[in-house]
């Protein structure tokens, strides 16, 4: 069985930026280094909104369209798990779900704030109903997108178990696929330097906006 190409370098990098950057915002917060944890909300920002528009214009595999199956579509890949490119349905919903998640976390956050020295940029456009209901959004939001990661680690390690080893090929880009891989003609990725100007004009953008006061703090 050979391996071919299914995930472009940004995708890639995507991933992995997120899992670390989840991390540090868990790590900021319960830590009481607020600062960090607007930066890093805000660099989250960036990679969000740049994987959306790469979602429209990106690689095959990439695309927002990539991810809408239908419910029979899920259930037939549970019972006979398809070996196409990319996530599969399971996997797809899987995706949407994180993206769901994430942007609700990321908008409530800029809606929240502690009531005595921190507002999050967006809270002195809202009410003060708005910013509370924020609040209690923001905290339960990260409860269930923890268990949301709980899951999503659960179903790599079945799928690693069955034969399908995910996190390999979000390192290498490449997945084994007898089906395709003799498909020459078959191009599921392309170059992803417009991704790359997109992302790094949005943290400049955010860098000398909302995010201005925060490094200030954290490179004093």
């Amino acid at each position: 069985m050979q391996s071919i190409k299914v995930w472009d370098g940004f995708i890639r990098s995507f991933h992995w930026l997120l899992v670390i950057n989840i991390a540090v915002l868990y790590f900021s917060i319960d830590e009481g280094m607020i600062e960090l944890h607007f930066v890093a909300g805000f660099f989250a920002i960036a990679l969000i909104v740049t994987r959306l528009v790469w979602g429209l214009v990106g690689s095959k595999t990439a695309k927002l369209s990539a991810l809408l199956h239908s419910p029979i579509a899920v259930l037939k890949e549970f019972k006979n798990p398809s070996k196409g490119v990319g996530h599969s349905a399971p996997g797809s919903y899987m995706v949407l779900l994180f993206f769901v998640l994430i942007i609700v976390q990321l908008v409530t956050g800029l809606m929240s704030s502690d009531g005595i020295l921190t507002d999050g940029p967006l809270v002195e456009y809202v009410s003060s109903s708005t910013v509370d209901f924020a609040n209690w959004l923001h905290r339960l939001n990260f409860d269930i997108l923890f268990y949301a990661i709980c899951l999503h680690v659960t179903a790599i390690v079945v799928y690693k178990i069955k034969g399908k080893p995910l996190v390999k090929a979000m390192i290498t880009g490449k997945q084994a696929n007898s089906e395709q891989a003799t498909q020459t003609n078959v191009d599921n990725t392309q170059a992803p330097w417009l991704a790359w100007a997109i992302f790094v004009g949005l943290l400049v953008l955010l860098a000398v906006t909302w995010g201005k006061e925060p490094l200030n703090y954290l490179l004093s």
